[in-house]
């Protein structure tokens, strides 16, 4: 199993944008998402150092922890802490979770292809960060 944190506050994937240069259309992702992915490469390279990128069906739990606002009641701001309440603001997870996987690509594993099966979870923290478990994936018998 590979465990990797990601110590910075999660983005999510936008859409990516695309130009006219030299007559050829050329696609690229905004500079927010091309530098929060650069920063997951980054971090990822140091956790594989030495190692392959992983290949066959994956397992992957991914857990992301936003920020938690500064002007919230004690109690809203205990509930968020204690994960009794939960953020159903956006950015989606799915956005998140893309940036994620493209991110880890050719790093953490081949192709996020390879992913199977997948848990994702949104919380609050003081400690906004993301982390990652990523395994083989067995059937169960």
């Amino acid at each position: 199993m590979i465990k990797l944190v990601f110590p910075f506050d999660p983005v999510a994937q936008v859409r990516t944008r695309a130009t006219n240069r030299k007559g050829k259309i050329v696609v690229y992702d905004p500079e927010n998402t091309a530098i929060y992915k650069r920063r997951i490469n980054m971090v990822a390279m140091k956790y594989m150092l030495g190692k392959k990128p992983l290949e066959g069906p994956l397992s992957v739990k991914i857990r992301f922890y936003r920020p938690i606002q500064k002007n919230l009641t004690k109690k809203v701001r205990n509930d968020r802490l204690s994960g009794k309440e939960r953020p159903i603001v956006k950015p989606d997870l799915s956005n998140y979770v893309k940036a994620i996987e493209d991110g880890l690509n050719k790093i953490v594993w081949k192709d996020d292809s390879l992913i199977v099966h997948e848990e994702t979870d949104k919380f609050y923290s003081e400690n906004p960060r993301i982390e990652i478990e990523v395994e083989q994936w067995e059937p169960e018998l």
